[in-house]
């Protein structure tokens, strides 16, 4: 009897543990599945969170109050009103300029991009003269009410007031030279870049700039092979030895390749300056269109694209404000008619070109592309 009763008891506890095997496999699943969705809720959750601490932080970072007073003040000397019409939407700052009724677009975001003339990774350097110039110098704005991006491109002669000091970093004062010599004077690092941003905004009349990224020559070779190279037309001949094509050839550029395209120019002959500007501008226009296709397959793209150049790249642009910004460009469009170039005149100086702003015409930029006509 007791043997009996102990095969049962043996039986019975087979059974409950094959119950047991039969069972785990769907409660296993059913935990893996819920802590999948758990995962999605929360990476749903910190994406969205990283969104809003991007938005929030790029928009704190600059004040269109001394711009807006400026502009409202060159209205005024050149005829513009301030005074608002019989039930007129009006708002302060609002201005009247032939007869165009305009209002600063305050969820404007723009940013300074600059081409270090250096090949090697970062390095700070003592503050001084040896910061490196900027040889490229762009405005990257995006407007949020028209969903456009524009670039404004400013040549590196382009003659304005600039901060000077001495090899030690003491502060001689301002003078007027050319723009790309502002970041040398500093750090090669994020002193180079603020007194850069300043330069840069006191020429437009004190326009607020959100954010700045400025990145060393050396890393065009990855920015490029990261979209798979650019196909292009050169625009002019080019001999460097090391680097020959003929203007109309078909180009498809690749590794350093693209660097020659971007910074070659002969410095013994007058205005290749704004030849290099224009070869520049033609390459920013296809890169946009390769980079767009890049976000829309992966809207990681420029995160991770962040990372390739964090060695090469000084910038007060975070991850989060990347993320939120990769999130937003792929509603918005951008096209040949969005990509600017100051216009001016090119003179030579006692020793180099100077480019000097058309101040009119910089003017009626900034209105076309900061303020939006109020109906």
């Amino acid at each position: 009897m007791a043997e009996r009763n102990g095969k049962r008891n043996r039986n019975r506890n087979r059974g409950t543990e094959a119950s047991a095997k039969r069972v785990r496999p769907g409660r296993l699943f059913i935990n893996l599945l819920l802590g999948m969705v758990v995962l999605i809720f929360v990476m749903a959750i910190s994406f969205l969170l990283l969104q809003i601490s991007g938005k929030n932080s790029l928009y704190s970072k600059a004040d269109s109050g001394k711009m807006v007073t400026t502009l409202s003040d060159i209205a005024i000397a050149l005829g513009g009103s301030l005074d608002s019409g019989d039930g007129e939407d009006w708002q302060e700052g609002d201005f009247r300029f032939e007869g165009v009724h305009y209002r600063y677009n305050s969820d404007i975001l723009t940013f300074l991009f600059m081409g270090i003339d250096k090949m090697t990774e970062v390095k700070v350097v003592e503050e001084g003269i040896e910061g490196g110039q900027a040889d490229a110098n762009f405005l990257l704005v995006l407007n949020p009410h028209s969903k456009e991006i524009s670039v404004i491109s400013i040549p590196r002669d382009t003659m304005t007031e600039v901060d000077a000091y001495d090899s030690n970093g003491i502060y001689w004062g301002s003078m007027t030279a050319q723009l790309a010599v502002q970041h040398g004077y500093g750090d090669g690092g994020k002193i180079s870049c603020e007194r850069s941003v300043q330069a840069v905004s006191n020429l437009f009349y004190g326009l607020p700039i959100h954010g700045y990224c400025a990145i060393n020559m050396g890393a065009i070779p990855l920015i490029n092979d990261a979209v798979g190279g650019i196909d292009l037309q050169a625009l002019e001949t080019l001999d460097f030895g090391e680097y020959r094509i003929t203007e109309g050839e078909q180009l498809h550029l690749e590794g350093m390749d693209a660097y020659y395209y971007l910074h070659n120019r002969d410095i013994n002959k007058p205005q290749t300056a704004v030849g290099r500007l224009q070869r520049q501008k033609q390459y920013l226009m296809a890169y946009a269109g390769k980079a767009m296709e890049a976000i829309k397959k992966d809207v990681t793209f420029p995160v991770s694209l962040y990372g390739t150049l964090s060695k090469y790249m000084v910038t007060d642009i975070s991850v989060d404000e990347v993320g939120y910004l990769a999130t937003q460009i792929l509603n918005y469009s951008f096209g040949s008619d969005d990509m600017h170039v100051l216009e001016g005149e090119v003179t030579k100086g006692e020793i180099y070109e100077e480019f000097r702003v058309d101040e009119d015409a910089l003017y009626r930029l900034i209105l076309e592309i900061f303020y939006d006509k109020v109906e």
